[in-house]
């Protein structure tokens, strides 16, 4: 088969197009042909010798990769033959595998697709659709919210914005440029902005006109987080998934006394057992594939070809990404 394999840490020009053997299925393993594979941010930092939080860092060489869809095309001893030919997606795990044309995953992890979902749109919701659903689980989003969604048009941000949008909340969607801004539009954004652009709080001030926003949704942290939450109520949630500008926005004490604001990390260490029940995971993993199969979530997916690996790297670093980055062998 061809994957892509990381033979030294380092920059995205170290992920290389080559062949190598077929992954073989153990007992309880199926193995995909892969579809489409999914690129998570993290897998930059992995590819460069960083941890990930949990995520230790890889054996090398390495197959980089955690997200998959495709079609079961052999089984390991034990896996239930209803398994073989059907069309799946899976999320496997702390395993490295996915850049490949072929990939083998514990059983108990695949998902069967409907038709109404491609594989693509399938594997956008395994990772970054669950991610958002445990993210909603916290942020409890109503009708009654003004919610604030920064880098709204990324794989996480588009979703934010048409659960605001699906459950009634007025959604004021940020992103960077008037491209992503019009694709934050066209998601149901009631308001879009650029985020680039030093007046975009004075431009949302003037749409939201006598509302005032009870929540921020943030994802990027920095100066754009910083700006948005000077546009939170008294008594505002700043819930937080993570910080791709690097740094992020921390609020004194006193600032949260004064304005009666919460901020909460939310996927903290023990965000599991805060959302509680049985195998919460695959629970937030069910729930994600619903809301695309019923087409109330449309992911965003930005496509490349398996063997343009290190190009996806790239744009998904400097921000050139929109939605779900994928690999399509």
């Amino acid at each position: 088969m061809h994957a892509i394999r990381l033979h030294a840490f380092g920059p995205a020009e170290n992920l290389v197009y080559e062949k190598t053997d077929d992954p073989v299925p153990g007992p309880g393993q199926v193995r995909i042909a892969v579809a489409a594979a999914g690129v998570h941010l993290l897998d930059t930092a992995l590819r460069r010798g960083e941890t990930g939080g949990p995520m230790p860092p890889a054996d090398l060489p390495t197959i980089p990769g955690r997200e998959v869809a495709g079609t079961v095309e052999s089984l390991g001893d034990g896996v239930d033959p209803e398994w073989l030919g059907r069309r799946v997606v899976a999320h496997i795990g702390l395993v490295p595998g996915g850049y490949a044309e072929l990939t083998v995953t514990e059983a108990e992890r695949l998902h069967a697709l409907p038709d109404s979902l491609d594989a693509a749109e399938a594997v956008a919701m395994i990772g970054t659709g669950r991610t958002t659903m445990a993210f909603l689980h916290f942020a409890a989003v109503t009708a009654d919210d003004v919610a604030i969604v920064t880098a709204a048009a990324g794989g996480v941000g588009s979703l934010l914005v048409q659960y605001a949008r699906n459950v009634g909340a007025y959604a004021v969607g940020l992103a960077g440029g008037p491209e992503k801004v019009a694709q934050v539009r066209d998601l149901g954004a009631d308001t879009a902005a650029d985020y680039t652009d030093p007046a975009w709080p004075e431009h949302v001030r003037a749409a939201l006109g006598a509302r005032r926003a009870t929540v921020l949704l943030d994802t990027v942290g920095g100066p754009a987080a910083r700006a948005a939450a000077g546009l939170l109520a008294p008594g505002g949630r700043h819930l937080v998934l993570g910080w791709s500008s690097g740094a992020p926005l921390e609020f004194t004490a006193a600032e949260l006394a004064e304005r009666g604001i919460t901020s909460v990390n939310v996927l903290g260490p023990d965000w599991l057992s805060r959302i509680g029940g049985d195998n919460p995971l695959r629970r937030m993993e069910e729930a994600a594939l619903t809301e695309a199969a019923t087409g109330r979530w449309t992911p965003l997916v930005q496509r490349y070809p398996l063997a343009r690996a290190a190009e996806a790297h790239r744009a998904l670093e400097s921000r050139g990404t929109v939605g779900k980055v994928v690999l399509e062998p």
